[in-house]
């Protein structure tokens, strides 16, 4: 099938998403051209936003060139040869400072990519950098001390949540196509609700990460692409996926038939944001409206054993870590020594108990899932809050604890569960709002099958940007 040519001149070059790069590369366009107007962009928006924190233009260059080459012989060796994409600060790349937001690593540069950075460059993607992170991936905000505060794009007085603020700050300001991430309890999804983008939390193992940085959330994070659209983040996903995700797209059959989704607005009692819940509403009214069958949920029960767990994984994983290093009291911000503290008050029974109660959760998600294809809930409880603050104080004029605005993304790193967050179709010059798709196990193929008909059927603007 002959591929449409596109227009370069009608929308600047590092607006294009992956997917119109490829198709344009194969006539004509070069990722140097690419590279080039995606660096000036980086120097035009970065300073405001602080979302790249250690740029490589030599090397992105250098890969760019061979990439041009490549598609000039006619012999890419992916769909994203080319394509300009930023890796979050706590994986680590070859030759490239990584920090973890931290102090205490600094100085740290590995010699070895990770396993999905290593398979990026294998498919011939051009690495732009490092962007910004919480300090060791464990707040929902963005803020460290050793690079300051990432603003969100589309107002950056805000937060573009955490801990992937600054690959959504990236993304959504034109600094790469693709984002690589990682998700431990929402890291790509609510950054990428607040942002307007897609973010991917795939199941666990579907992404071999590899050595990198001591994993103090264990297999409950999973790395995963942040993108304008499900199709950019496809192609990433078959360019990392392991072989776990090449045997979902032998048994993946897209279908336009309708499905059965369970709609839950909120967890327990949860607070949310009043204009979330309209938004959210109205997205899945949309849905149902194209000829899906929806049940709304309420009270949805099923996660709520987490509100007390989670703390305890993190808090426990946080103390591990600082128990290796011996100068850690005067490198950390004191809202980790708090969570380090705390977590070593934690005995192994908390921790076992904790393990326990996840696993007994299972059966009521194993039951949810045979009456029903999909789950889909906010991705967020609150709008962005000062980029400076920790977390909202209020929700829907509740008082919430540091993970209120949290209690959606959890359940999914807890289980291993496949998830998504796709941006609601909102009104022109309105905040980003998302909502949470979660499939069962293993079911990343088909989760992204139907996300691709929400895209179809909303009509919302995915690939929109902030005026900036």
């Amino acid at each position: 099938m002959e591929v449409a040519k596109i227009d370069a001149s009608s929308r600047p070059l590092w607006m294009l998403s992956a997917s119109e790069l490829s198709a344009a590369y194969g006539n004509g366009l070069t990722p140097t051209d690419v590279l080039a107007a995606t660096l000036d962009r980086i120097a035009e928006v970065n300073p405001a936003l602080n979302a790249m924190v250690t740029l490589d233009a030599d090397g992105a260059r250098r890969a760019a060139e061979a990439s041009t080459q490549r598609w000039r012989t006619g012999s890419p060796v992916s769909p994203l040869d080319g394509v300009p994409v930023s890796i979050k600060d706590n994986i680590l790349v070859a030759g490239l400072r990584a920090t973890w937001g931290s102090r205490l690593y600094g100085d740290f540069i590995p010699t070895t990519d990770e396993l999905p950075v290593r398979r990026l460059r294998e498919g011939g993607a051009v690495i732009l950098g490092k962007t910004n992170v919480p300090e060791f991936t464990v707040h929902g905000f963005t803020h460290n001390r050793l690079f300051g505060t990432t603003g969100n794009p589309w107002n950056a007085t805000l937060t573009p949540g955490g801990s992937s603020g600054g690959a959504v700050a990236a993304v959504s300001s034109g600094m790469g196509a693709i984002a690589l991430c990682t998700d431990g309890g929402g890291s790509i999804r609510r950054p990428a609700a607040h942002t307007g983008l897609v973010g991917m939390k795939p199941s666990r193992g579907m992404v071999p990460r590899g050595n990198g940085f001591p994993a103090i959330l264990g297999d409950f994070e999973v790395a995963g692409p942040i993108a304008r659209s499900v199709d950019d983040v496809l192609l990433a996903m078959d360019v990392i996926g392991g072989p776990k995700w090449r045997e979902t797209q032998l048994a993946s059959s897209p279908s336009a038939a309708p499905v059965r989704i369970a709609y839950a607005p909120t967890f327990g009692e949860a607070p949310v944001d009043p204009l979330i819940r309209r938004t959210v509403d109205k997205t899945v009214e949309q849905l149902q409206s194209s000829g899906h069958v929806v049940t709304t949920i309420k009270p949805f029960n099923l996660a709520e054993p987490l509100d007390k767990i989670w703390p305890v994984i993190s808090q426990t994983g946080v103390a591990w870590l600082l128990s290796q290093h011996t100068d850690w009291r005067d490198l950390v911000a004191p809202e980790i020594a708090e969570m380090a503290i705390a977590g070593a008050g934690l005995s192994a029974q908390d921790y076992l108990a904790a393990l326990d109660a996840i696993s007994a959760m299972r059966p009521g998600f194993e039951a949810l899932f045979e009456q029903h294809d999909f789950l889909i809930t906010p991705t967020t409880a609150a709008m962005p809050w000062p980029a400076r603050e920790t977390h909202p104080r209020t929700i829907d004029g509740k008082m919430v604890g540091p993970r209120g605005h949290a209690a959606f993304t959890p359940v999914a790193n807890a289980l291993g569960l496949p998830a998504i967050s796709l941006p609601c179709p909102i009104e022109l010059g309105a905040m980003p709002i998302g909502f949470q798709v979660f499939a069962s196990w293993d079911r990343d193929r088909q989760l992204l099958d139907f996300a691709q008909t929400c895209e179809r059927s909303l009509g919302a603007c995915w690939a929109s940007f902030p005026d900036n």
